[in-house]
């Protein structure tokens, strides 16, 4: 299985955003033809106040993000998870991934669980809840025979939804994200490696770079694949691009077995 990750530097025009997108997937299916495509976090629309975010919000499946990611994983028959964009639901506004498969039909919604409220090391206040409303639900979608769970960004950082996605069968996790570049710097890479060694999956994590909204935040990038040993497979350089990696799926069942973790669970059992 081969699973490619797009690098962007999305700012606020969602039209140049999506313009961005469409580039950078015909690239990259052109040069390595994967058969999983993952854009990052907010790839359509980043920045702003609330108002302007949830402006960019789209009604699924009429918005104008949906309709193009739907259309590229028909022409290209693979699929694509969009990373996330801002869904309009019910009343609320939630940070959404949607995985559409080689027909152009949706496979999965995924809403974000753990919303980013933080001051980070350099002073800069984020506070998600105030735009965004949590998700609920553990999702999981196939590509062929793969089983792909999904998280975004500062789900990372909790290793019980992974352990979650790990008994549902997932062998791949997606994490698209939009990290801060002061956090990310340190945590990043640490926190990736680290849920692909408890989970014994490959973690694929495709993210924001450069800056963004008028310099007013910056994201780390480094987008990257983590094999299930822990190891980093592809890697995307600085600035807007794309990498691939072919997953050997052979290796998930062997570090399995060299270390069945899973079965070693001892306050799962208890609880």
């Amino acid at each position: 299985m081969k699973v490619g990750i797009v690098q962007m530097n999305s700012q606020r025009d969602k039209s140049e955003n999506l313009a961005q997108a469409e580039r950078l997937i015909t690239t990259l299916m052109a040069r390595d033809e994967p058969d999983l495509v993952v854009l990052p976090e907010y790839f359509a629309s980043i920045g702003g106040d609330r108002e302007f975010i949830r402006s960019t919000g789209e009604v699924f499946p009429e918005g104008q993000g949906y309709r193009q990611i739907s259309r590229l994983a028909r022409e290209f028959e693979t699929t694509i998870h969009c990373g996330s964009m801002v869904e309009r639901a019910d009343g609320a506004y939630y940070n959404t991934s949607v995985v559409f498969g080689p027909d152009g039909l949706e496979l999965a919604r995924y809403r974000k669980m753990h919303l980013f409220d933080i001051d980070s090391p350099d002073g800069t206040a984020y506070r998600e809840s105030e735009t965004i409303a949590r998700g609920e639900d553990i999702v999981t979608f196939n590509v062929g025979a793969v089983t792909v769970g999904c998280a975004i960004c500062y789900d990372i950082r909790f290793p019980e939804l992974f352990r979650a996605l790990r008994d549902r069968g997932a062998d791949v996790i997606v994490v698209p994200a939009a990290f801060a570049l002061m956090t990310g710097k340190d945590h990043w890479e640490v926190l990736l490696r680290a849920r692909a060694i408890e989970t014994q999956t490959y973690i694929v994590a495709p993210g924001q770079t450069l800056s963004h909204d008028d310099g007013k935040f910056w994201c780390w990038g480094h987008s990257m694949i983590v094999d299930p040993w822990g190891h980093v497979v592809a890697q995307c350089s600085d600035g807007v691009g794309s990498a691939c990696a072919t997953l050997d799926l052979d290796l998930i069942s062997n570090v399995r077995e060299r270390i069945p973790v899973a079965a070693h669970h001892v306050l799962g059992a208890l609880s």
